[in-house]
């Protein structure tokens, strides 16, 4: 079917209410974010789907979801983008003002852009696994608890002796949600992701946390080429070049739970892992900075997991070079 003849629905997402386009030019409806009201609008694209391109949404703190895995799995084509990509394309085509109609009609215009994209099919939302969805919920709920145990022992640093008492019973409620917690992850891993796992054994730096993000929030892992994969979490350097200007490679965006969790790692990997190590202090040896130093060494840990998944052979640390096409 030619493009001028497909419908783009553009779905701006809040707490509350979806605001629903079917083009760029159409009357938007608004509809509340919840169970019923998303069915209704599941039904009522189910008869176009013929003419759908694809259906693009905005990632809302978590807040698409619902909307965004119903019509997946209606078998609908979907999109799902970071704000700040659907922000820049509308200030590119000159959409100045904002209103949810406003940005529900830039998703629609920006979906037709995208279906017409070589980089369609990757970018099409596959239906999440459950067993994925409640292993990232695990490591997104530890790494919040991990965050209030920091604040609080800030906390316990700084407040007036009298709320000592309280603030410690505060870090041991946390401390023992934060082993259920892991406790939880361990077991999921041990049940359903053992045999993956197991390629990383011995692999220093890849723990349980490491392990957790690699199989609940990184379902490409093994899918991708090494550059596609480091820039999907947003470790490898992409060139700021315009003329003979040689800008400084930069790293920016990515999968944040996944990166974060990989910085960590790496943390871990330059102190206990051989390769890693010996990666790290070249590059430091080379003048390169720390920091730089570092994320470069979280990007060399991804490359090998990727191809380790890939070629389902185990980590082996005398053949850690990685072919440039993993």
């Amino acid at each position: 079917m030619n493009v001028s003849e497909l419908i783009f629905p553009g779905i701006d997402v809040a707490k509350e209410t979806l605001e629903v386009a079917l083009d760029d030019k159409s009357k938007t409806q608004c509809i509340a974010n919840s169970g019923t009201e998303i069915g209704a609008l599941v039904n009522r694209l189910k008869p176009l789907a013929e003419r759908i391109g694809v259906i693009l949404l905005e990632a809302t703190g978590g807040f698409e979801r619902p909307a965004a895995a119903a019509l997946c799995a209606a078998g609908l084509p979907v999109m799902v983008v970071n704000p700040r990509q659907a922000r820049d394309f509308a200030k590119s085509m000159g959409y100045l003002s904002k209103t949810d109609a406003i940005d529900a009609r830039v998703l629609s215009h920006f979906g037709r852009t995208l279906h017409q994209s070589a980089q369609r099919e990757r970018l099409l939302m596959k239906l999440p696994d459950a067993k994925q969805e409640a292993l990232e919920a695990l490591l997104v709920r530890h790494n919040q608890l991990v965050a209030m145990r920091v604040a609080e022992g800030n906390r316990l640093a700084t407040s007036h002796p009298s709320q000592h008492k309280s603030i410690k019973l505060v870090l041991k409620m946390l401390d023992r949600q934060i082993a259920v917690i892991d406790k939880n992850t361990d077991g999921m891993l041990k049940e359903h992701f053992a045999d993956k796992l197991a390629l990383f054994k011995d692999f220093k730096g890849v723990g349980p946390c490491m392990q957790a993000a690699l199989m609940g929030a990184l379902p490409e892992l093994g899918q991708l080429t090494h550059a596609q994969i480091g820039k999907l979490v947003g470790v490898a350097p992409l060139n700021a070049d315009s003329g003979r200007h040689k800008g400084k490679r930069i790293t920016w965006g990515g999968r944040a739970t996944v990166r974060t969790t990989l910085y960590m790692a790496a943390l871990s990997a330059i102190r206990y892992n051989p390769v890693i190590k010996t990666f790290y202090e070249r590059l430091l040896a080379n003048g390169k900075l720390k920091k730089v130093a570092l994320v470069a060494c979280m990007h060399k840990m991804l490359t090998i997991m990727n191809a380790i998944v890939k070629s389902g052979i185990p980590w082996n640390p005398e053949h850690q070079n990685v072919p440039k096409n993993a």
